[in-house]
């Protein structure tokens, strides 16, 4: 127990130390975290196998699960939080047209490319892997955008609609990768399940809102026996971490396997709660405050957890470069096309896909979950490979973009510690 406390820490210290030196190069601190991540990593510090200092194995990393887990639950719920009634009022029609045409787009676009090589190549990549792939392509990370939005304080028309199709994304990329994994595990079995193609996905998605939309009528009932900010708070934390649970629960009707979407789950109580409680952004303020140093850590695992093995491939440094020339031509001209059919304005039609970029944990447990396959361990190393670019550039790229749109302040302008003082700006 004291080993891995210490981990945490020197995790903690040393994503927040590199982010002071990635801020030289003007760099997102989601950049620094997973750099400190892959340093304090089983193949670089960790390797060293000195206790305490950085992550002597996957296996120890893996066992901080719970720690992502809960960090991801705490992201989806600030996101769900964006699903205000005036903003779905105002923008709801195109963020749903491009949620969904963008994440298509990319997956049909990745399946046509590995389809491609897979008949060209039959020995280097099964027809399933390819199409599990170009499902796994549609899935944004929703952890690395939101990080920059809040370092950079970022608001606007862009980023306002980046929050909302992010959410919609996650739903569709769900669906889309629940039907492409039924698809081609029928075809490497030799059989099709309606369920598992159909039935399944489905119900997974109208549980999980169920679920969601439960918990956020449940946590606004019970905030109102509470005034104190600091219980109110304790509260949403509360609540948020048995949503989470509750969430991981799988069980079976008959022959049909039943379960939940973390994403979805947290990101619908966060929407039902922000609608119906009127001291949510309050509220949310304060849990933001709180959870800052477990996204760290969310991230330092994240980065913890990329498998530098992977580079020394060839077949999977083959794929993945086309996979990821291929999802990134899907979402910037899948977000570019549908922009323009919702009639969007010039600098979103032109930035938007751009910022729909990085990749990771939700891939990451689509790729865990297609390792049944022939070809399992290829779609997880090539998605690995994927999320390692995307991680590292993918938030530096949002930031590029809605910087060039103006919807990011210039940085370094204040000082907590001489505003607290009140001595004022630097």
């Amino acid at each position: 127990m004291e080993i891995y406390l210490i981990c945490l820490a020197v995790a903690l210290v040393g994503g927040l130390m590199l982010s002071r030196l990635t801020k030289i190069f003007h760099l997102p601190a989601v950049t620094a975290y997973l750099v400190a991540g892959l340093l304090l990593g089983p193949f670089c510090l960790g390797a060293l196998k000195l206790p305490g200092i950085g992550f002597n194995s996957l296996e120890q990393v893996e066992g901080l699960s719970i720690i992502t887990q809960t960090a991801l639950g705490f992201i989806a719920f600030t996101i769900g939080n964006e699903f205000r009634l005036r903003q779905l009022k105002a923008m709801g029609k195109s963020a749903i047209t491009i949620g969904i045409l963008q994440a298509v787009v990319t997956t049909v676009l990745v399946d046509v490319v590995l389809i491609i090589l897979h008949l060209c190549f039959p020995h280097i990549l099964s027809l399933p892997a390819a199409i599990t792939l170009g499902a796994i392509a549609s899935a944004t990370a929703p952890a690395a955008t939101l990080m920059v939005v809040r370092q950079y304080k970022a608001d606007g028309p862009l980023t306002r609609l980046l929050m909302l199709v992010v959410a919609i994304d996650d739903a569709v990329g769900l669906l889309l990768f629940s039907v492409s994994f039924g698809i081609a595990t029928a075809l490497s079995q030799g059989q099709v399940s309606l369920l598992a193609v159909v039935v399944e996905p489905i119900l997974e998605i109208v549980l999980s809102l169920l679920l969601g939309g439960a918990m956020g009528w449940l946590l606004n009932w019970v905030e109102q026996f509470f005034h104190s900010r600091s219980k109110r708070m304790t509260i949403s934390v509360a609540f948020v971490l048995l949503t989470v649970g509750l969430s991981m629960i799988k069980f079976q009707i008959g022959p049909i396997h039943c379960g939940f979407s973390l994403l979805l789950v947290c990101m619908m109580t966060g929407t039902i709660f922000c609608n119906i409680c009127s001291t949510s952004e309050e509220l949310m303020d304060r849990v933001d405050g709180w959870t800052m140093p477990l996204n760290i850590l969310f991230f330092v695992i994240s980065g913890a957890e990329l498998d530098l093995q992977v580079l020394a491939s060839p077949v999977t440094l083959l794929v993945g470069v086309l996979y990821i020339l291929a999802r990134s031509a899907g979402k910037y001209y899948g977000a570019n096309i549908s922009c323009r059919l919702t009639k969007e304005s010039k600098p979103i039609t032109e930035n938007l896909g751009i910022t729909l970029l990085p990749q990771a944990g939700v891939a990451l447990g689509m790729a865990l979950t297609a390792a049944n396959l022939p070809d399992g361990t290829l779609v997880r190393n090539v998605v690995l490979f994927a999320v390692l670019v995307y991680e590292l550039v993918g938030p530096s790229l949002t930031k590029r973009a809605l910087m060039k749109v103006g919807e990011i302040r210039p940085e370094g302008r204040t000082s907590a510690r001489k505003l607290n003082s009140g001595e004022g700006e630097e």
